[in-house]
């Protein structure tokens, strides 16, 4: 039997994939759980993945037309009640502040005294409360369109959380926009969702595909939600953006109203559009392997870390002084309107333990430099999308460390996109279908599934069918559906106009 190849995380994603995962996060330095239950400490490594996100997407937004601006965190309760498919939709998952302050009792310990006259609810996504706002800001057609994002936080009270992926509080954009017609809500509603599916193939290296929700998917009190979906290593979709065509059901409960161009009072249309910290554990589950992290260069906190390896005292000085002038060489050039970042880790620990502590993190590129690598004018370079390890120039090395970088982002997402394609299928029979989702252990479920190309008559009693028996979700309702041809429900046989996305799912 040949010997098991020694990894850095354990378990591998064959082994247990949900615990790999768990391990990538904490591996990469990324984040760690909470005192507080069901959030978790974002840890800086991770918070400047999440900066660079933000950077990127905000300079898209703006670009597009968007401002920002914050609202509060609370939404009075009366507000989300306006509104009665919303709060249904998320009453289950609100938290609720209900006093005002503390007082100590008999006991010594503290106790909520100050009843509120009307509870608060910490924001589970702003709909409502900017809603008010723009009912005050709107008066007149000419007010219109208002296109505004806002980065926050938000709060859903989950009760099984994964970092990343699933949290009681988390890191996200939120859109809002009033418009004067359907017809540009709707507009904005689709433009929004491009930039979403372009950010995740250009910056994060993740292909997606778009299309719609069916209806009891959608985002509660829209009248559309528009999504991107992305196939994870494990075979599961992610669900990475929604964009939301709210039509006027939200003017009307919040009462936007303007005056139109004939004078007449009419409601505006609105539209809101969200990504979150999600995407983090979208790059970790497409990219990471079995010994970490591995960061799109676009994306990634630092493109390129130097490591000193001195073994003699003696050689202290000048190899520190040889990589320093190594990384303001690379400094001056610049990578996607950024300047390329670069860590000198000089730290005094076992050479081995460095190298693998930034394998793990998954900085794009390495390189080590010792006294016979200076001799030779040269470093000892490794790329963490293939692990290639090679001895290059210096100035070769410096020279074309843009091209490098823009290799690995090609690289990685090719690599995705074949593995998207060899786990997509068409399928028409039932039994097929159930074959493909069914693990070959259900005691211990293997990695199994993907995307199946399947039809449906577009009838919610096969949806929740399929759903109750297979865990298997209509991920989303392509664009071009009709361009795939007419067939029969993979479920019940009834004529279907066209082949939708189904799939297991986070």
């Amino acid at each position: 039997m040949a010997k098991q190849k020694k990894t850095a995380i354990t378990p591998t994603r064959e082994e247990n994939y949900p615990e790999w995962y768990q391990q990538v996060v904490r591996a990469a330095d990324l984040a760690e759980t909470s005192d507080v239950r069901g959030c978790m400490v974002i840890k800086p490594w991770g918070y400047a993945l999440w900066e660079n996100i933000q950077r990127g997407l905000d300079k898209m937004f703006k670009d597009t037309g968007h401002v920002n601006a914050y609202f509060p965190l609370f939404i009075p309760l009366s507000y989300l009640e306006k509104e009665a498919e919303h709060v249904d939709g998320f009453a289950k998952e609100c938290a609720v502040v209900t006093h005002h302050r503390l007082e100590q009792g008999e006991d010594g310990k503290l106790h909520p005294a100050g009843e509120l006259e009307e509870p608060l609810i910490v924001r589970p996504t702003s709909e409502t409360i900017i809603g008010a706002t723009y009912a005050k800001w709107v008066q007149s057609y000419r007010d219109l369109p208002i296109l505004v994002n806002q980065w926050a936080n938000v709060v859903r009270w989950e009760m099984r959380t994964r970092m990343f992926l699933r949290t009681a509080e988390f890191l996200w954009q939120e859109g809002h926009t009033a418009h004067e017609t359907s017809e540009e809500a709707w507009e904005e509603t689709r433009k929004m969702l491009e930039v979403y599916k372009t950010f995740a193939e250009e910056y994060m290296a993740m292909p997606v595909l778009t299309g719609e929700k069916t209806p009891g998917e959608r985002f509660p009190g829209a009248v559309s939600t528009l999504c991107i979906e992305a196939m994870m290593q494990d075979r599961k979709a992610l669900q990475a953006g929604t964009s939301h065509f709210l039509g006027q059901n939200f003017a009307k409960a919040s009462n936007i109203q303007f005056s139109g161009r004939d004078g007449a009072k009419e409601f505006a249309w609105t539209t809101s559009w969200g990504v979150s910290t999600r995407l983090i554990g979208g790059m970790i589950m497409t990219h990471a392997d079995d010994d970490g992290m591995v960061m799109p260069p676009r994306l990634a906190p630092s493109h390129v870390v130097l490591l000193p390896i001195i073994r003699d005292e003696a050689d202290r000085e000048a190899i520190l002084a040889y990589c320093a002038e190594i990384a303001a060489g690379l400094r001056a050039r610049r990578f996607h309107e950024r300047d390329i970042e670069v860590v000198v880790d000089d730290r005094d620990i076992n050479a081995g333990e460095k190298g693998w502590s930034w394998v793990k993190k998954g900085i794009p590129v390495r390189a080590e430099i010792g006294p016979r690598d200076m001799a030779n004018d040269s470093v000892f370079m490794a790329r963490r999308d293939t692990g290639k390890k090679e001895g290059v120039g210096k100035d070769e090395f410096v020279a074309n460390i843009v091209q490098t970088l823009e290799d690995i982002q090609g690289s990685l997402l090719q690599k995705a996109l074949d593995h998207r394609a060899e786990n997509t299928k068409e399928i028409d029979s039932y039994d097929e279908f159930v074959a493909f989702f069914t693990p070959e252990s259900k005691a211990r479920p293997e990695v199994h599934g993907g995307f199946a190309m399947s039809h449906w008559c577009d009838g919610e009693d096969c949806e929740n069918k399929i759903n109750d028996a297979l865990s298997v979700t209509i991920r989303t309702v392509p664009f071009d559906r009709a361009e795939s041809g007419a067939g029969e429900c993979v479920c019940c046989g009834a004529p279907s106009s066209g082949r939708v996305v189904f799939a297991k799912s986070y």
